[in-house]
């Protein structure tokens, strides 16, 4: 059709340079003489956080993050180091994981990643089935046995703010007073279809 000169639009989830391949499509295009506009979206690392009121970074706590496939291609000679990783940022988000859950969290910690660490998986994120289950590095994999892709897996210590509400929510926060700061790491499971604070995830300051 777009050779034709008629007009196709790609619509894809997310932000298509964002494990999407929009980068191989666009490539594809241009080699054969057919011109592109890419739309900028926003990814679903960013996007499934925050609907799970988790800021992936925070002053004083996350000044760095880093986006990971979970799902790598088996014709890449290079693998994710997920050792390198353990200590090179301070949230982590994983993309297409859930399976390997189990294989990653025991990377992170032999990499040096404190097991206590809080993670999260985030399950079908924005929608009316997102459901958020939380714990530590250490026992998130059996926590989120029972999840099912499309999630999202963060881990870090901004996780504490699991189900930190959107404005006009019920808050424990004093609205004067921006900061908030974490406490104990949030622990089980729920859905967060309309995100709630949990208790003993946030105290105002």
């Amino acid at each position: 059709h777009a050779g034709a000169g008629r007009l196709v639009v790609r619509l894809k989830g997310g932000d298509p340079f964002v494990f999407g391949r929009g980068g191989e499509e666009a490539l594809a295009c241009l080699a054969a003489g057919i011109p592109v506009e890419v739309v900028p979206g926003v990814s679903s690392a960013i996007a499934a956080a925050g609907a799970a009121g988790i800021p992936l970074t925070h002053r004083g706590l996350s000044s760095s993050f880093a986006v990971v496939t979970g799902h790598e291609d088996s014709s890449k000679s290079a693998t994710v180091e997920w050792e390198r990783l353990a200590g090179a940022v301070d949230t982590l988000v994983v993309l297409m994981g859930v399976e390997a859950l189990r294989a990653i969290t025991r990377r992170l910690a032999a990499g040096g990643r404190d097991p206590s660490t809080p993670a999260a998986v985030i399950r079908r994120a924005t929608t009316g089935e997102q459901e958020c289950v939380t714990g530590t590095l250490a026992d998130i994999a059996a926590r989120a046995a029972h999840l099912r892709p499309p999630a999202v897996i963060v881990v870090g210590e901004v996780v504490r703010f699991a189900g930190l509400p959107r404005p006009g929510a019920d808050s424990l926060a004093n609205p004067s007073d921006p900061e908030l700061e974490p406490t104990s790491p949030p622990t089980g499971s729920g859905a967060l279809a309309t995100p709630s604070v949990r208790e003993g995830t946030l105290r105002a300051v």
